[in-house]
């Protein structure tokens, strides 16, 4: 952790609005990218993001620096997003039954200007997305991602699964 990232944290720990406004500057751009991969929506994406730093101001204080402060607030906000997705009724009613149409999923529209693999992101029914992010890009373990979502860890290890398949299927 820089010294500079560290003395924004101290202040920000003490109630300084400024440090964690520079703080929130300097992450703002990554916490919006992992939003938008996880909910595929760029509105939501963007209420995910102020909502996650709501959340990392409420909950500063409780950063004691064990990982850098970056996995921290991305764990803090793949819990945002995942909390918001669960409370969604769709999210328990997707299911990876190949012969649905994918408007029938609830897939987002997929926005030209984001890059190849963004594309293919969007495309995944939402719980394989949230899956293959936090595991193959975030690195949390299937525990980790049940724990999180409310599933089972077989039931992640499928979505991974079938969300690889799918992946491979529309690259080819």
């Amino acid at each position: 952790m820089h010294s500079d990232e560290s003395s924004l944290i101290q202040r920000s720990q003490k109630g300084d609005l400024k440090a964690f406004e520079q703080l929130y500057r300097a992450n703002a751009a990554k916490v919006h990218g992992l939003c938008l991969r996880l909910c595929g929506h760029r509105e939501l994406a963007e209420d995910l993001t102020q909502e996650s730093f709501i959340r990392a101001w409420q909950k500063i204080e409780s950063f004691r620096g064990d990982s850098a402060f970056g996995s921290w607030l991305y764990r803090l906000t793949s819990n945002v997003v995942i909390g918001h997705l669960r409370s969604q009724s769709k999210w328990k009613m997707v299911s990876f039954d190949s012969n649905l149409h994918e408007a029938e999923l609830g897939i987002a529209q997929l926005d030209t200007s984001r890059g190849d693999i963004e594309k293919k992101l969007a495309g995944l029914p939402e719980q394989a997305r949230v899956v293959i992010i936090l595991h193959e890009y975030l690195g949390y373990q299937h525990n980790e991602i049940a724990e999180l979502t409310g599933m089972a860890v077989g039931t992640s290890k499928s979505h991974l699964h079938r969300a690889k398949d799918l992946l491979k299927k529309r690259a080819a």
